[in-house]
């Protein structure tokens, strides 16, 4: 079975910029948002489209099916997605020997800015850079498919 775990932290401050890549624009949008399964179509500037199943969390873990497509069919589904879709920008940066993913939103979630990093199993606890704030694992509305439906810039107490 395939699956992700995965850690999901707002971020305080950009300290982080000096050691990150330059930087990937992401598009995304959500064919279905049902808890149970989420089916998202990911066009990512210069790399392959993507799309993405993905099971109920269950704690940091969830399963997740991965399927490259070809982008003409992705921009094509983008079109029956929900709206509105996600945009962002996704920077790597290396933290002792894990690889974090910072993304930077605009759009509805103008704002926004998260860290995620995977690990191999929940017994895995990777070890926090000066730049992370709390932690947003276990709250859903920081999921991308909830910010869906209920965007970062509509939020009366935006954290």
């Amino acid at each position: 079975m395939a699956h992700e775990i995965e850690y999901q932290y707002l971020v305080d401050s950009d300290t982080w910029r000096s050691r990150a890549d330059d930087g990937t624009r992401i598009t995304q949008g959500y064919l279905s948002i049902d808890p149970e399964r989420t089916v998202r179509v990911r066009v990512r500037e210069g790399r392959r489209s993507k799309l993405t199943i993905k099971g109920r969390n269950h704690g940091a873990m969830r399963m997740e099916f991965e399927y490259v497509i070809p982008d003409e069919d992705a921009r094509q589904l983008l079109e029956l997605c929900i709206e509105p879709l996600i945009h962002k920008t996704r920077y790597l940066v290396e933290h002792e020997s894990f690889t974090w993913e910072i993304d930077i939103f605009d759009g509805a979630n103008d704002g926004l800015v998260l860290a995620e990093v995977e690990v191999d199993d929940e017994d895995t606890t990777p070890p926090l850079p000066d730049w992370v704030g709390k932690d947003v694992t276990h709250d859903p509305r920081f999921y991308n498919s909830n910010l869906v439906i209920h965007p970062y810039g509509s939020w009366p107490d935006r954290i």
